[in-house]
């Protein structure tokens, strides 16, 4: 059976051209970038150069970059990491109600230990306000943490309008850009932001790597504690066959930007209209225009997302009801709840999300299963009217 991959919200297969990058640094130049010997030294060369790409993709300096496992690291880094280093000026921390669990979990975990926070509303859309930044803004306000567009929905978040406002008031502002890195312009200095975070495995590169931009000036302690790597911000021997996948990956990104960012759009747009023409009862969650070009989220009412997901699995349609990170729990989407969606309609969440692999003869199969299996699972679901 054709397996058919529409989850790339979660997750991307490895870039051809960046396993070929990653290769030589397993069995060829496998030093370690901290010893001082030929092996060492080439694998600190390949980080530099790394450093050195990445940055200039994001308008930023080599020595403004941290590298992580990763967007949770990246983002608990930079939440926890102003929250400690900017106690004593202030312990407030601003945030919305539809921000990636990495980021509203540091900000609880510092709101257990003497920290305020405030979760600010957003709209139907899931827009946030920077009216309501500015009111919520005080003279112990240390950080503003907004995504720059959402995981669930694909929202894409005011974050120049935002930065105007943290800059008047002179509070950092972090941008969690894991979903939009590759999709949407992130030079941090036209986003206006003091930190940003970045995943390689959402765009084609591989797991367990990530960057931290880290504005010049910005006042962070590290999290984790060791030998000093990484100008003492985050210890630990750097993952350099992760780093170099990543820069290829950013490489990769950018050179091929716009005729990925055309390409989702059309496979996602054909999804949307037909899914909306052929589904009964399903509404488009996010805002209609500023989304990102390769999401579609629907609440599709009277059926339980997770039911339709396997339903669609076992003909090979791979979809998600919501994050990755959280689909083991059987709790509603934050996202969707604060969006106003329904409790009960938030259990029949859809996510499908394009990429660069999709074809439309892929979008047209779903097309033609979701509306029957949909219709199947209303006529035994107890939330239906059709149920008997």
């Amino acid at each position: 059976m054709k397996r058919i991959y529409l989850d790339y919200a979660a997750t991307t297969p490895v870039h051809p051209e960046v396993q070929k990058a990653i290769l030589p640094f397993f069995d060829e130049h496998y030093g370690n970038p901290a010893s001082l010997h030929f092996h060492g030294q080439k694998a600190r060369e390949a980080i530099e150069n790394a450093r050195r790409s990445i940055a200039q993709t994001l308008g930023a300096k080599p020595e403004e970059l941290i590298f992580t496992s990763g967007g949770t690291e990246s983002n608990n880094t930079a939440i926890k990491g102003v929250g400690w280093a900017k106690k004593d000026k202030g312990n407030h921390i601003i945030t919305s109600a539809i921000e990636h669990h990495a980021v509203l979990e540091p900000c609880h975990f510092l709101e257990r230990n003497g920290f305020s926070v405030t979760v600010l509303p957003v709209d139907k859309y899931g827009l946030v306000d920077p009216d309501d930044i500015k009111k919520a803004i005080t003279d112990k306000t240390i950080i503003v943490s907004i995504m720059h567009a959402n995981n669930e929905i694909g929202t894409i978040e005011p974050i120049e309008e935002i930065s105007r406002v943290c800059k008047e008031k002179g509070v950092y502002l972090h941008t969690d850009a894991v979903q939009s890195f590759g999709s949407l312009d992130t030079d941090v200095n036209i986003l206006g932001v003091d930190l940003l975070s970045i995943s390689a495995h959402k765009i084609y590169g591989p797991k367990g790597v990530g960057v931290l931009y880290i504005r010049k000036g910005t006042k962070i302690a590290p999290l984790i504690h060791g030998g000093g790597q990484e100008s003492g911000k985050r210890a630990s021997t750097q993952n350099t066959p992760g780093i170099v996948g990543l820069a290829k990956a950013v490489e990769m990104a950018i050179s091929e930007r716009d005729w990925r960012v055309n390409k989702y759009k059309e496979m996602r747009d054909r999804l949307i209209e037909g899914i909306i023409k052929n589904v009964d009862e399903v509404q488009l969650n996010g805002h209609p225009q500023k989304r990102l070009p390769n999401n579609c989220h629907f609440t599709v009412r009277h059926v339980e997302g997770e039911a339709v997901l396997l339903k669609l699995d076992s003909i090979g349609i791979e979809v998600a009801t919501g994050s990755a990170c959280s689909s083991g729990s059987l709790e509603a989407s934050h996202v969707l709840l604060a969006i106003g969606v329904s409790l009960v309609d938030a259990q029949g969440s859809l996510r499908i999300s394009v990429g660069r692999q999709t074809e439309k003869e892929e979008i047209d199969y779903v097309l033609e299963h979701l509306p029957r299996v949909v219709n199947d699972l209303r006529y035994i679901s107890p939330l239906s009217r059709k149920a008997k």
